[in-house]
């Protein structure tokens, strides 16, 4: 099996258009300051026409480099452990270099920096995965890169500070006294556990105050989910049979996209998967599938980028800390909250320590100590394997291992 040539969009299969990203102010265009701090490759693709965008060919070698395509595997010793005829299938993301996922979209957003002349790439992280990833690509395309963490997780995942520092990058505890809304944030609240909608809003900040310099975000928009359907095209040539229910964890939302995406198209477009459940899992920290207001927001917490319609539990909002950082997101990606709201996907929310325990039981029957945040996927498909028919079939995305999450098994059993 070879690594995709296509990227999918579903923006071309929804069942409207999606309503359009808005400015919220007459003056001062937070449209126009996007063609400023982003590649505008990733412009163009975020309102492409196309259904499938090709993927440059040296990108899809560095996929190859690293590691693509992933693994697609059966959790044999789950089943057995469940002991209820239903068989499980995972997608491993956690094989690439980085740890998970997100590598899909940091390569290509890197690679599109550079083709606008960029010195250096600009970004936030909540758990580190979206950062310990652009530190990876950026060290191989050759450029710098420079990290806001959320505090919280800065002070709590430490390895993944030293493996970007590691790979090159500068990293930083979001809020920062580099920026004004940094400095801004932690006079008001010093102990500020920081936000991924903070840290996003510091990372663009940062952006604007030198030269060459180009923002590139983890997730929430369109050309980032587009990027990481990579992961579902890879598992339409995978699967070897139509499953009953498939399941990924939510933050912004493009891991739970780009996995499922390609099959949801599918099933819009009335190619297949007429069966097939779709369920969103996310943490009782950050509930904005579950709990959320479907509205215009802004994606991060200063109100420097255009408003976009979402699932959204507020700008400001500042999820407490958990185990699960890279979910402590208060919106979701547009395509996805439209897909929830309209009923093509579900949702559902769960609580730490019932993730983590799905965690150990996973590490204890397949040997993969999974991330947190992946965990909750783990959660749902062993919940959904207890009430499904004897011959159900279940996909879920391992969207990351669980290697550097120290502080979330400090106190396994």
């Amino acid at each position: 099996m070879n690594v995709p040539h296509y990227w999918y969009n579903i923006n071309v299969d929804l069942l409207r258009p999606l309503p359009p990203p808005i400015d919220p102010y007459e003056a001062d265009s937070r449209i126009a300051l996007l063609m400023r701090i982003l590649p505008s490759e990733l412009l163009d693709q975020e309102f492409t026409p196309l259904r499938y965008v090709p993927i440059p060919e040296e990108i899809r070698e560095l996929y190859e480099r690293m590691g693509r395509p992933t693994p697609f595997k059966r959790a044999y010793g789950l089943e057995r452990v469940l002991g209820n005829g239903v068989r499980i299938y995972y997608k491993f993301e956690g094989a690439l270099p980085a740890g998970s996922h997100k590598l899909n979209t940091a390569i290509p957003q890197v690679y599109y920096a550079i083709k606008d002349n960029a010195k250096e790439v600009v970004t936030e992280t909540g758990a580190g995965q979206w950062g310990l990833a652009v530190s990876l690509a950026a060290a191989l395309l050759g450029v710098k890169a420079t990290v806001f963490m959320t505090r919280n997780s800065y002070l709590n995942k430490t390895q993944r500070v030293l493996f970007m520092r590691t790979y090159g990058a500068d990293v930083y505890p979001s809020p920062s006294e580099l920026t004004k809304y940094g400095r801004e944030a932690i006079k008001a609240r010093p102990d500020h556990p920081g936000s991924l909608g903070l840290a996003i809003t510091e990372a663009i900040d940062f952006t604007l105050m030198g030269e060459g310099r180009k923002y590139i975000p983890g997730s929430v928009l369109g050309f980032v989910v587009l990027h990481q359907t990579v992961i579902g095209q890879e598992v339409l040539q995978q699967m070897p049979e139509e499953p009953d229910l498939v399941i990924g964890c939510v933050g912004g939302g493009s891991n739970f996209s780009g996995f499922s995406f390609p099959m949801i198209g599918a099933r819009l477009r009335n190619e297949g998967f007429e069966k097939t459940r779709f369920l969103a899992v996310e943490s009782k920290a950050a509930p904005k599938l579950t709990s959320g207001r479907y509205t215009y927001d802004f994606p991060d917490t200063g109100g420097l980028l255009p408003m976009v319609k979402m699932l959204t539990l507020g700008h400001d909002y500042v999820p407490p800390p958990t185990h699960a950082a890279g979910l402590r997101y208060h919106g979701a990606a547009p395509s996805l909250s439209m897909l929830v709201k309209e009923g093509v996907v579900e949702a559902r929310a769960y609580g730490q320590e019932e993730v983590m325990e799905a965690a150990r039981l996973f590490a204890r029957t397949e040997g993969i100590i999974p991330a947190p945040e992946s965990a909750h996927a783990i959660k749902a498909a062993i919940d959904e394997a207890r009430r499904m028919p004897k011959g159900s079939v279940i996909f879920f995305n391992l969207s990351g291992h669980g290697l550097l999450d120290v502080d979330a098994y400090g106190n396994t059993r």
